[in-house]
């Protein structure tokens, strides 16, 4: 009864992360699950608690220091890391399983193959996780490593686990078939390092909604391992969430998801445009005209994007997006699916400076008002206001909707320098004639146009 309960309260935890306002309602309900989800599994037989207890407190304590100290700007890293717990977790569970040998030979087969299948779906998503961990966090590059015949060795590899290693490991004697479940498991660590690091920096906030599905899968096959019905039912939530969460991202970027894996998406780099030729010069301007624009300007939209995330930025926003609202401004906040390098990056940092939901609103309801629109303010961002996306059917972005900040009379850009953003494709927004540059850190520069705002 206690595991239908914190069902149900995962359910509604899901539900009422949906939306902005009761995503905070859904966080409780999600907390309140858990909590009867593990006192309810320490009440079920278990009796090894001088292991157990010392064990949870130690990982509790370091889960809640990692909390505390991680910038809003390193949650896409945290998010990455905590799959590849997840992931870590399925596979170890799956070799203390086989090792205990604790079912009966009438289920040996099918418990078997729900091992196989949780230390391969686990290994995967422990590597990947870290590859994609060390993409976010700079330490490894956002190029995507295109090896020649890379397709043919992940089918390779692919093939090898379900023949003839799973022939070997299913039905082998006592733990005889341990030998080729290590070798599946090595060689799902090699895959998953191989898929991530085939992946572009552009594709990232796609990758971690996919490794969250992974881990949602590999979390399942070990509550089939384990006979745990909740176990079972939280895998299957989070796999089948994260999934229908990776397609919604790939709509976004007009892309399949198996477009997103095997294309290598970012592969250009430098400051010039894909073609090598350079397409015209900058107008720089100042915090001062800045501010002189928005006081002239009847509509505001602004567009945020992991610039904004790395400077902090959201909340000098929020104090001239009150500014101006106070003096019958018409202002908006316009969010791409893919802005930053998580889900849902913008909408977070812009709730945590309290910025009101009902003017933050999504690409498709900004697009059609931008022709009427005085002023664009694009904070940080790249790929998701880049016009060559629409009108450069050789782009590496060509195909993906975007927001169309250059259709406003006038477009403010701010950016530290004229570098390639993240994926390292160029946008010629920058050069258009109603576009003005800002250069500079975009906390201080702002800091600067909301002190000048009369």
């Amino acid at each position: 009864m206690a595991y239908l309960v914190a069902g149900v309260l995962f359910v509604l935890s899901l539900s009422g992360l949906s939306r902005q306002e009761t995503a905070k309602r859904g966080n409780i309900f999600g907390i309140i699950g858990m909590t009867i989800a593990i006192a309810a599994t320490l009440l079920s037989g278990i009796t090894n608690f001088v292991w157990l207890i010392p064990l949870m407190v130690v990982g509790a304590f370091i889960g809640m220091v990692l909390a505390k100290r991680v910038e809003m700007t390193s949650m896409p890293q945290l998010v990455a890391m905590l799959h590849s717990f997840v992931g870590l977790a399925a596979v170890l569970v799956g070799l203390a399983s086989y090792l205990k040998q604790d079912y009966g030979a009438d289920d040996k087969m099918v418990h078997e193959i729900e091992i196989l299948l949780g230390v391969f779906i686990g290994g995967v998503t422990f590597t990947g996780s870290i590859i994609a961990f060390g993409k976010l966090r700079g330490s490894i590059g956002s190029k995507p490593l295109l090896l020649p015949g890379r397709h043919l060795a992940n089918a390779v590899m692919v093939v090898a686990c379900i023949w003839p290693l799973s022939v070997q490991f299913i039905g082998a004697e006592g733990t005889g078939g341990l030998t080729a479940l290590i070798i599946v498991t090595v060689i799902s660590f090699v895959l998953g390092v191989h898929l991530i690091m085939a992946i572009g920096g552009a594709d990232m906030p796609v990758v971690v909604s996919m490794l969250n599905s992974y881990s949602g899968w590999a979390a399942a096959a070990s509550g089939f391992m384990l006979d745990n019905d909740l176990l079972i039912i939280t895998g299957a939530l989070v796999g089948s969430s994260g999934a229908i969460l990776s397609y919604i991202m790939c709509r976004a970027m007009n892309r399949s998801l198996a477009n997103v894996i095997f294309g290598g998406f970012g592969t250009s780099a430098g400051a010039t445009p894909a073609g090598g030729e350079e397409q015209g010069t900058v107008t720089e301007t100042t915090a001062e005209e800045v501010a002189d624009m928005m006081n002239d300007a009847g509509s505001v939209v602004f567009v945020p994007g992991y610039g904004m995330a790395v400077a902090q930025a959201q909340h000098v926003i929020h104090e001239i997006s009150e500014t101006l609202r106070g003096k019958g401004v018409e202002v908006r906040f316009a969010i791409h699916p893919v802005a930053g390098r998580l889900p849902g990056h913008m909408n977070v940092l812009l709730a945590e400076a309290r910025v009101p939901y009902d003017i933050v609103f999504e690409m498709d309801e900004v697009n059609e008002d931008l022709p009427e629109t005085d002023l664009v303010v694009v904070v940080g961002a790249n790929d998701i206001v880049n016009p060559s996306a629409l009108e450069d059917t050789n782009s590496p972005i060509a195909g993906m909707p975007v927001i169309e900040a250059w259709n406003a009379r006038t477009v403010v850009a701010l950016k530290r320098s004229m570098a390639a953003g993240y994926s390292g494709v160029e946008n010629p927004l920058y050069f258009r004639e109603n576009t003005r540059m800002l250069f500079g850190d975009a906390k201080e520069t702002l800091t600067a146009v909301s002190e000048n705002l009369g």
